[in-house]
């Protein structure tokens, strides 16, 4: 099985919840193709540059519905 690997801007904000386990999705445009088992690199991103931290999380849920989630938006559950 196959997997990408998706590089992504994120605020320092939600970078930090991510990094203590209290935010576990995120909420994306989707535009590259997310499919489950696919790896996110969130590189923090602060006042126009990065920062040089960075975070590994895994696809492991992908809601694409409707009635819950804007036209070509996705949410991701990471792990």
């Amino acid at each position: 099985m196959s997997f990408m690997i998706h590089r992504l801007k994120i605020l320092p904000e939600y970078f930090l919840a991510i990094a203590k386990g209290i935010k576990t999705f995120d909420v994306r445009f989707n535009d590259r193709g997310y499919k489950l088992g696919d790896y996110i690199v969130f590189e923090e991103y602060c006042e126009g540059k990065y920062t040089g931290r960075f975070l590994v999380a895994k696809i492991v849920h992908i809601l694409n519905d409707p009635e819950y989630c804007k036209e070509g938006y996705v949410i991701l559950g990471i792990k």
